[in-house]
Protein backbone atom coordinates (compact mmCIF):
# COMPACT_ATOMS: atom_id res chain seq x y z
CA UNK A 1 0.00 0.00 0.00
CA UNK A 2 2.42 2.67 0.60
CA UNK A 3 4.81 2.17 -2.66
CA UNK A 4 0.83 3.17 -4.27
CA UNK A 5 0.56 5.81 -2.43
CA UNK A 6 4.33 6.88 -2.69
CA UNK A 7 3.27 6.23 -6.89
CA UNK A 8 0.40 8.88 -6.25
CA UNK A 9 2.88 10.92 -4.45
CA UNK A 10 5.14 10.95 -7.46
CA UNK A 11 2.44 10.99 -10.22
CA UNK A 12 1.21 14.44 -8.46
CA UNK A 13 4.62 16.35 -7.77
CA UNK A 14 5.21 15.76 -11.50
CA UNK A 15 2.03 17.43 -12.53
CA UNK A 16 2.21 20.30 -10.01
CA UNK A 17 6.51 20.90 -11.01
CA UNK A 18 5.13 21.78 -14.43
CA UNK A 19 5.70 24.69 -15.82
CA UNK A 20 2.52 27.57 -15.39
CA UNK A 21 1.71 28.85 -18.76
CA UNK A 22 0.63 32.57 -16.96
CA UNK A 23 4.21 32.89 -14.82
CA UNK A 24 5.72 36.58 -15.89
CA UNK A 25 8.44 37.66 -13.37
CA UNK A 26 7.58 41.31 -12.03
CA UNK A 27 11.14 42.38 -11.39
CA UNK A 28 13.90 39.28 -12.33
CA UNK A 29 17.20 39.60 -10.47
CA UNK A 30 20.00 41.02 -12.13
CA UNK A 31 22.41 37.88 -11.84
CA UNK A 32 25.21 40.00 -10.91
CA UNK A 33 23.78 42.15 -8.26
CA UNK A 34 22.79 39.14 -6.56
CA UNK A 35 25.71 37.46 -6.13
CA UNK A 36 27.45 41.11 -5.28
CA UNK A 37 24.74 41.12 -2.13
CA UNK A 38 23.96 37.68 -1.01
CA UNK A 39 26.04 36.14 1.87
CA UNK A 40 26.38 32.49 3.33
CA UNK A 41 23.45 32.11 5.74
CA UNK A 42 21.18 34.41 3.54
CA UNK A 43 17.49 33.07 2.90
CA UNK A 44 16.74 33.53 -0.82
CA UNK A 45 12.47 33.68 -1.14
CA UNK A 46 11.85 32.91 -5.03
CA UNK A 47 8.56 33.60 -6.92
CA UNK A 48 8.26 30.18 -8.76
CA UNK A 49 7.09 29.88 -11.80
CA UNK A 50 4.74 26.12 -12.05
CA UNK A 51 2.02 25.07 -10.93
CA UNK A 52 2.82 24.20 -7.17
CA UNK A 53 3.92 27.67 -7.11
CA UNK A 54 0.37 29.49 -7.78
CA UNK A 55 -1.08 26.87 -5.01
CA UNK A 56 1.46 28.00 -2.21
CA UNK A 57 0.84 31.50 -2.99
CA UNK A 58 -2.71 31.58 -3.15
CA UNK A 59 -2.83 29.85 0.02
CA UNK A 60 -0.05 31.86 2.24
CA UNK A 61 -1.26 34.69 0.61
CA UNK A 62 2.35 35.53 -0.37
CA UNK A 63 4.43 36.70 -3.22
CA UNK A 64 6.99 33.91 -3.03
CA UNK A 65 6.08 30.69 -2.88
CA UNK A 66 10.23 28.89 -2.24
CA UNK A 67 13.09 29.28 -0.23
CA UNK A 68 16.52 28.28 -0.59
CA UNK A 69 19.66 28.84 1.77
CA UNK A 70 22.31 30.34 0.51
CA UNK A 71 25.51 28.17 1.50
CA UNK A 72 28.35 30.06 -0.61
CA UNK A 73 31.49 28.05 -0.56
CA UNK A 74 30.87 25.41 1.89
CA UNK A 75 30.25 23.20 -0.73
CA UNK A 76 32.87 22.63 -3.73
CA UNK A 77 31.92 23.51 -7.37
CA UNK A 78 28.62 25.24 -8.34
CA UNK A 79 26.64 24.53 -5.59
CA UNK A 80 25.69 27.96 -3.96
CA UNK A 81 22.12 27.15 -2.35
CA UNK A 82 20.41 24.47 -0.44
CA UNK A 83 17.08 23.80 -1.15
CA UNK A 84 14.33 20.80 -1.06
CA UNK A 85 12.36 20.61 -3.79
CA UNK A 86 9.33 17.76 -5.20
CA UNK A 87 11.42 16.28 -7.63
CA UNK A 88 15.11 15.75 -5.74
CA UNK A 89 14.04 16.01 -2.14
CA UNK A 90 16.98 18.36 -0.70
CA UNK A 91 19.58 19.44 -3.45
CA UNK A 92 22.50 21.81 -3.47
CA UNK A 93 22.17 24.06 -6.91
CA UNK A 94 23.67 27.11 -8.53
CA UNK A 95 22.19 30.89 -7.60
CA UNK A 96 21.92 31.20 -11.58
CA UNK A 97 18.68 28.22 -11.04
CA UNK A 98 17.00 31.95 -10.40
CA UNK A 99 18.81 34.51 -12.59
CA UNK A 100 15.19 35.20 -14.41
CA UNK A 101 13.09 34.85 -11.42
CA UNK A 102 11.45 37.53 -8.49
CA UNK A 103 13.30 37.08 -5.79
CA UNK A 104 14.19 38.81 -2.64
CA UNK A 105 17.27 38.09 -0.16
CA UNK A 106 16.37 37.59 3.63
CA UNK A 107 19.42 38.60 6.07
CA UNK A 108 19.62 37.05 9.60
CA UNK A 109 20.42 40.05 11.66
CA UNK A 110 21.93 39.49 15.15
CA UNK A 111 23.51 36.17 14.29
CA UNK A 112 27.40 35.84 14.41
CA UNK A 113 29.05 34.46 11.45
CA UNK A 114 30.26 31.42 13.83
CA UNK A 115 26.16 30.89 14.12
CA UNK A 116 25.93 31.77 10.05
CA UNK A 117 28.00 29.06 9.47
CA UNK A 118 26.94 26.15 11.38
CA UNK A 119 23.68 26.74 9.85
CA UNK A 120 24.91 26.16 6.39
CA UNK A 121 26.75 22.96 7.43
CA UNK A 122 23.38 21.82 9.52
CA UNK A 123 21.48 22.48 5.89
CA UNK A 124 24.47 20.82 3.95
CA UNK A 125 24.34 17.49 5.71
CA UNK A 126 20.20 17.11 4.50
CA UNK A 127 21.69 16.92 1.20
CA UNK A 128 19.97 13.81 0.10
CA UNK A 129 17.17 14.04 1.86
CA UNK A 130 13.78 13.49 0.59
CA UNK A 131 10.80 15.67 -0.17
CA UNK A 132 7.88 15.81 2.44
CA UNK A 133 4.99 14.56 -0.21
CA UNK A 134 2.36 14.60 2.56
CA UNK A 135 2.43 18.05 2.57
CA UNK A 136 1.22 18.06 -0.62
CA UNK A 137 -2.25 15.93 0.82
CA UNK A 138 -2.13 18.88 3.64
CA UNK A 139 -2.23 21.87 0.93
CA UNK A 140 -5.29 19.82 -0.84
CA UNK A 141 -6.98 19.49 2.10
CA UNK A 142 -7.05 23.42 2.35
CA UNK A 143 -8.19 23.89 -1.03
CA UNK A 144 -10.95 21.33 -0.86
CA UNK A 145 -12.52 22.00 2.85
CA UNK A 146 -15.08 19.43 3.61
CA UNK A 147 -16.15 18.14 6.33
CA UNK A 148 -14.28 16.23 8.48
CA UNK A 149 -15.95 13.38 11.27
CA UNK A 150 -14.52 14.45 14.97
CA UNK A 151 -12.51 11.45 15.61
CA UNK A 152 -10.45 12.34 12.80
CA UNK A 153 -9.97 15.91 13.46
CA UNK A 154 -7.07 16.08 15.76
CA UNK A 155 -4.82 13.97 13.36
CA UNK A 156 -5.77 16.19 10.37
CA UNK A 157 -4.18 19.69 12.77
CA UNK A 158 -0.39 18.18 11.91
CA UNK A 159 1.43 18.90 8.87
CA UNK A 160 3.43 16.98 6.80
CA UNK A 161 4.69 13.09 7.68
CA UNK A 162 6.39 14.12 10.74
CA UNK A 163 9.31 12.18 9.48
CA UNK A 164 13.03 14.13 10.04
CA UNK A 165 14.39 12.34 6.74
CA UNK A 166 11.38 14.29 4.97
CA UNK A 167 11.40 17.94 4.27
CA UNK A 168 9.71 20.82 2.63
CA UNK A 169 11.88 23.72 1.52
CA UNK A 170 10.11 26.45 4.81
CA UNK A 171 10.92 23.14 6.83
CA UNK A 172 14.53 23.18 6.00
CA UNK A 173 15.29 26.76 6.61
CA UNK A 174 12.95 26.60 9.74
Amino acid sequence: MKWILDLLGRLIAAYLQQPSSSYEPFTPADPKALQACIRPGDILLIEGNNRISGIIKYLTQSTWSHAALYVGSTVPGECELVESNLDYGITCVSLSKYSKFHTRICRPVGLAPEDCEAVCKFAVARIGLKYDLKNLIDLGRYLVPLPVPKRWRRRMIALGSGDPTRLICSALIA
